[in-house]
């Protein structure tokens, strides 16, 4: 069975749980969504590319969550929750994906 990337992984949790959150108006149930998706990639990264590359790819994709708050009020909610999600996603390809 083919695998999903993990950069597809991060980036749908980053886009997925934004939008559950909105869509819902259940901010606990978008973090929920960020959370799996944050952890199954964080899984990945662990298998692919070594304990200390998802330490940092994790960092990344928490600290691209806390930046895409401050971003939305500069160039709205959409465009900052998919430009950290590239951001992570490029990462991720970059670090884990493209060795695979």
């Amino acid at each position: 069975m083919a695998r999903v990337p993990s950069a597809l992984v991060a980036a749908s949790g980053l886009v997925g749980g934004y939008g559950v959150a909105r869509w819902t108006k259940k901010r606990q149930l978008g973090g929920a969504v960020l959370a799996v998706a944050g952890a199954a990639a964080a899984q990945q990264w662990r298998e692919q590319a070594g304990g200390k590359a998802a330490g940092a790819l994790t960092a990344a994709y928490v600290t691209a969550f806390g930046a895409s708050h401050p971003l939305a009020k500069k160039v709205g909610a959409w465009p900052a929750v998919f430009g950290v999600a590239e951001a992570v996603a490029l990462a991720s390809w970059a670090v884990a994906d493209r060795r695979a």
